[in-house]
């Protein structure tokens, strides 16, 4: 069965997700050939190691907090705050508590 992806103008309730968490399940919320939106579903302790993406992102905390590695500096983001990064910036991600968190990826043309 093929992933749902939501439709523009399709109204996605983040909030009721963060159930998810203890079942790590993440969801690709929305796919194009410009962005692709992505609910990531941390449990407290999981990491991406330092890595790098070609476009643009932006990573935004829902709910929980994580700590965002990047140029050489260690953020806290609780929920409500989100940070930018330009694109083939290295960077990691740790959840200190369970976490749900909203990736935005722009590809480049």
């Amino acid at each position: 069965m093929a992933t749902h992806h939501a439709s523009s103008n399709e109204v996605v309730d983040l909030a009721t997700w963060a159930q998810d968490v203890p079942n790590e399940k993440s969801k690709v919320i929305v796919k194009t050939d410009d962005m692709e939106l992505v609910r990531l579903a941390l449990p407290a302790g999981k990491e991406f190691a330092d890595h790098k993406v070609s476009g643009p992102i932006v990573v935004h905390c829902i709910s929980g907090k994580i700590e965002f590695v990047a140029m050489q500096t260690t953020q806290v983001l609780t929920p409500g705050q989100l940070v930018y990064l330009m694109p083939d910036e290295s960077h990691a991600v740790k959840a200190v508590l369970d976490s749900v968190v909203l990736l935005t990826i722009f590809f480049k043309a």
